[in-house]
């Protein structure tokens, strides 16, 4: 073969092999962008038979079909224990409790210290404290407690902590119970069955299936927290609201039954990208029938009531999403 080409064929082939070099350095390039954008973030929820779990695997569907590169990882859990959890970085998202994010975030009990790495990204849906006593019992109010059995949650529950609040608030402690037992809400609605208990509490929506499971094999009345009570415990947590459980919510009730009230809000680690947050706020927003499916509170939830001021640190990516939408 001729000398020059010979050479020609070695350009030839020298441009292939820079050309095949090039085309694998851009894929290596664009593979690793995707891999940097890629974020998988841990979502802290609550006891399975709760609303929160199922409330999350919405949230998980709607942030995995609509967020390119995100996936969630949901985790049971705790509104107190969340926030624990989003401080210290065991995950970067949680649902919890304004009263006791609040305490979180002024570090009052039970938190050690304040939650300074945990800001609020959407309230989603009203809590009602609940407690429920059999319909033929002589319980009219929590000040009747004393020396009676209880069913409450585990240490690290919301409904917990407020159980604590509200027999304080009428000068009693769990040390003025004949039993106190910490278990999940199958467990409590066992004990209410079987006679093992005279009470039980909750922190949950209207209606709780826990208690419609109760209501239907005993008959139930729900203990109204009076005036007097409220104001105690607004004293202990002042974002305990008066909140009234609708009459017919549940068999056999013909009356409203005032309570206590606070919101459940989605939080997030302060330092998670402002991005992420911003568009997680937005498919939840735009998604909120999927979220009303389990959580029928969230039902035509508005910008304003999302982004309301619960006391707790707006996350910037939110604050973004909520001007956006006039609601700030």
């Amino acid at each position: 073969m001729p000398a020059g080409d010979l050479i020609r064929e070695d350009k030839m082939r020298k441009s292939v092999i820079e050309g095949v070099i090039g085309i694998a350095v851009i894929a290596g390039i664009a593979l690793t962008a995707q891999s940097a954008a890629a974020e998988r973030l841990r979502l802290m929820t609550g006891p399975q038979g709760g609303s929160w779990y199922p409330l999350g695997g919405a949230i998980q569907n709607i942030v995995e079909s609509n967020m390119d590169g995100t996936s969630i990882q949901v985790l049971p859990g705790a509104g107190i224990a969340n926030v624990k959890a989003v401080q210290v970085g065991r995950a970067e998202m949680g649902f919890a409790n304004s009263v006791s994010t609040v305490d979180g975030v002024k570090g009052n009990p039970p938190f050690d210290s304040p939650q300074d790495n945990v800001c609020n990204v959407s309230t989603l849906y009203p809590q009602y404290f609940q407690v429920v006593a059999l319909a033929n019992s002589d319980l009219q109010s929590p000040a009747d407690f004393k020396g009676k059995a209880a069913a409450v949650q585990p240490k690290g529950n919301t409904g917990e902590a407020i159980t604590a609040h509200m027999l304080q608030a009428y000068g009693l402690s769990y040390e003025d119970m004949s039993r106190v037992n910490h278990g999940s809400y199958t467990d409590s609605v066992a004990m209410m069955k079987d006679g093992n208990a005279d009470f039980f509490t909750l922190g949950t929506t209207v209606p709780a299936g826990s208690i419609m499971d109760l209501a239907s094999a005993r008959d139930i009345k729900l203990v109204p927290i009076d005036d007097e009570g409220l104001a105690r415990m607004q004293e202990i947590n002042p974002g305990y609201q008066r909140i009234m459980v609708k009459s017919g919510s549940y068999p056999g009730q013909d009356a409203d039954v005032p309570t206590i009230g606070y919101a459940t809000h989605l939080v997030a680690q302060c330092s998670l990208d402002e991005e992420i947050v911003y568009d997680v706020v937005r498919n939840l927003y735009a998604n909120v029938s999927d979220l009303a499916s389990i959580a029928r509170a969230m039902q035509g939830i508005t910008p304003e009531v999302m982004g309301a001021d619960i006391g707790v640190p707006m996350h910037a990516g939110a604050v973004r999403f909520f001007e956006e939408k006039g609601a700030m």
